[in-house]
């Protein structure tokens, strides 16, 4: 028998290079059933999507003489095209997604960078190149590039109380994916949003809030302190705030909302307390319909 001792280390030692993030997201991602993935118009590609009728123009070698003796029109097969595409995520680092108001629930931050890990290895698995922003990690597809995703994310440190990205790391005519909980001023935001639409990119925003931020169930003398130690506000009378704060998160959101509208994105609240299951499953399809 091998040293338990001597064993345990060599099994660290192997465990080492896999990041518990890119564990759990391997799950979560496992937990959502899709079928292949395509572009849903036509183009190069394996599976058929639909028949169209032949017009003036079309070549007799693309008609589909079995489907066409079953009627008067000669028609065309269309496959669907699945072409690679690039998809750019930017998960926030800053110290606000550092926030969890219990220990029964996870971390903004943490459930935003599974989640974008999760979504990268569904695209990853259909054949889509992704790249992670503000890591030097541009788009790229394969296994070797799923794991320097999940070591960034996990050794990602806090840049300032809010983050913001960037732009620029997006290709253009490209796709991207930005995860935070958006609480921060919007103007950087804005910008990256109408940039990207000027080139051409799409894509999905997921809004990540805990349920505390949501509820604000705070009441008498309560302080509230940043994550990054820089804001302070205290006071007698929190519930006396209660209706001023939601309604400054319902502002917050309407604004994300007609933002995204407005730029050709898609737009979802998630709350850490719920699962991460349907809000991937949502990202999913949401990237589906902004192609």
């Amino acid at each position: 028998m091998s040293d338990p001792v001597a064993l345990r280390s060599r099994a660290e030692h192997l465990a080492a290079p896999f990041p518990p993030l890119l564990a759990g997201a391997r799950h979560l991602a496992a937990s959502v059933v899709l079928g292949s993935h395509g572009r849903r118009r036509p183009g190069q590609g394996d599976e058929f999507w639909q028949y169209r009728p032949a017009v003036q123009g079309d070549e007799a070698r693309n008609i589909d003489w079995r489907r066409s003796g079953r009627s008067d029109a000669h028609f065309i097969r269309q496959m669907e095209w699945q072409a690679a595409q690039s998809v750019t995520l930017w998960v926030d680092p800053s110290a606000s997604m550092r926030f969890a108001s219990s220990s029964n629930i996870p971390e903004k931050g943490a459930r935003a960078a599974e989640l974008g890990l999760a979504l990268s290895i569904l695209l990853n698995q259909a054949g889509e190149r992704v790249g992670l922003m503000g890591h030097d990690l541009p788009a790229r597809t394969g296994e070797v590039q799923l794991m320097r995703m999940a070591e960034a994310l996990d050794r990602a440190e806090p840049g300032g109380e809010y983050g913001a990205p960037e732009a620029r790391e997006m290709p253009s005519r490209s796709r991207a994916v930005f995860v935070s909980d958006f609480l921060g001023d919007l103007g950087p935001a804005r910008k990256a949003l109408t940039e990207a639409a000027d080139r051409g990119v799409s894509g999905v925003l997921i809004q990540v809030l805990d349920p505390q931020e949501e509820a604000f169930p705070f009441d008498g003398r309560t302080i509230f302190e940043s994550m990054g130690g820089t804001i302070r506000y205290e006071t007698l009378k929190a519930r006396d705030l209660r209706d001023r704060y939601l309604e400054r998160l319902a502002e917050r959101k309407a604004e994300l909302e007609h933002l995204c509208r407005t730029t050709g994105w898609q737009y979802s609240v998630h709350h850490t307390d719920h699962s991460a299951s349907g809000i991937l499953l949502w990202a999913w399809a949401a990237l589906e319909r902004v192609v």
